[in-house]
């Protein structure tokens, strides 16, 4: 039985994205970010394709835990850290890594039974504001860990809140802050998300952190994947399950928010909120159709979208439609919907068939 919506996700395209992580920043360790299951591509799928990645981070104990009863066994960093006693014990009897970024944290440590070793990162915070400990924080910080000799420190982390903008030079700022406020402690350094790696050599230290470059979509504003030599990982696709013939004037779906300016054949796509497809998409976001790019027309459906099809009038029932991947970039459909790609990815729904290629 045929799938109505489909993804599917080209792992050879993983690896190429890869490379091109390692052809920014030559000599550095990777990072891969498989949080939020691979970015809503699929994190046992990813992590296996990524197979030459210096290790894993998710954002999440229960995350790192789903990896290690797979069967995982390279570093993987937690980014959120610990909860409570029990994640800390956890999080030692599976070799995890954990960022420490609050003092509660620190606390819980201070109830590790001795015998349980646990390596840790440190996030200092170089002015997102959001996790990590206080450049002044950081002598306590480390006199803390250094007083438990169960605990390792293996380096230090931040991360930057404005990579993305070329134009804004806080990224600078934040270097300065961490690079001073980490100067002659021991460990690693690790700064650099995928903006970081593409645009801001000074930001690559020790290891590097790569997140949505890996799935295919361009890290830097204003910028397309091309731009950066990445291929889509995910094609979203479904069917053309109706065809018609509306008349001057006739609108389009819930609301009337679209009026047919001429006679004009208008697709119906078996694809709608109910798979993931975002709801507040407007008009004119891209869709592809019969070998061109089409716009959607009209609201989007729980199970539904409509496309204007004057562009393509060889279209017919049951071709195959693009919602984005190899012919329209997630990163276009986005810009188009007032979000990010991220969120494209990561919002598709149960209702979505998988399937992985170039294993």
């Amino acid at each position: 039985m045929a799938a109505r919506a489909l993804a599917r996700i080209n792992l050879a395209a993983l690896r190429h994205n890869l490379q091109r992580v390692r052809d920014h920043a030559p000599g550095r360790k990777v990072m891969v970010a498989i949080k939020a299951d691979a970015y809503g591509h699929g994190y046992l799928k990813a992590a296996n394709a990524l197979a030459d990645a210096d290790a894993l981070a998710v954002a999440s104990y229960e995350e790192a835990a789903q990896l290690r009863f797979a069967g995982e066994r390279r570093p993987v960093v937690v980014l959120g850290g610990i909860l409570d006693l029990q994640e800390a014990r956890g999080a030692a009897e599976q070799r995890l890594q954990i960022v420490m970024h609050d003092y509660s944290q620190l606390d819980v440590l201070a109830e590790l039974e001795p015998a349980l070793a646990l390596d840790v990162w440190v996030k200092v915070d170089s002015g997102m504001h959001r996790l990590g400990f206080a450049p002044a924080d950081l002598d306590e910080v480390e006199q803390r860990l250094a007083a438990r000799p169960n605990i390792r420190l293996l380096g230090w982390m931040t991360h930057l809140a404005c990579a993305d903008d070329l134009q804004n030079d806080f990224t600078r700022k934040q270097l300065t802050v961490f690079e001073q406020a980490t100067a002659g402690r021991p460990g690693d350094r690790s700064i650099a998300n995928s903006a970081g790696i593409v645009a801001w050599p000074e930001s690559h230290a020790d290891w590097v952190r790569p997140g949505i470059m890996l799935y295919g979509s361009a890290p830097i504003i204003d910028h397309w994947p091309a731009d950066f030599d990445l291929q889509p990982v995910m094609t979203l696709q479904s069917k053309l399950i109706a065809v018609h013939e509306i008349k001057a004037g006739e609108s389009i779906g819930y609301g009337q928010t679209w009026t047919c300016p001429e006679a004009m054949p208008v697709g119906v796509v078996g694809i709608g909120y109910g798979d993931g497809y975002p709801r507040h998409a407007p008009n004119g976001t891209p869709v592809w159709v019969g070998g061109t790019t089409v716009p959607m027309v009209g609201r989007v459906s729980m199970d539904m979208i409509c496309v204007d099809l004057r562009g393509s009038p060889q279209a017919r029932v049951g071709d195959t439609v693009e919602l984005w991947g190899a012919n329209v970039e997630a990163d276009r459909v986005a810009r188009a919907a007032g979000t990010i790609s991220y969120e494209l990815f990561c919002r598709l729904t149960g209702r979505v068939e998988f399937i992985y290629e170039s294993e």
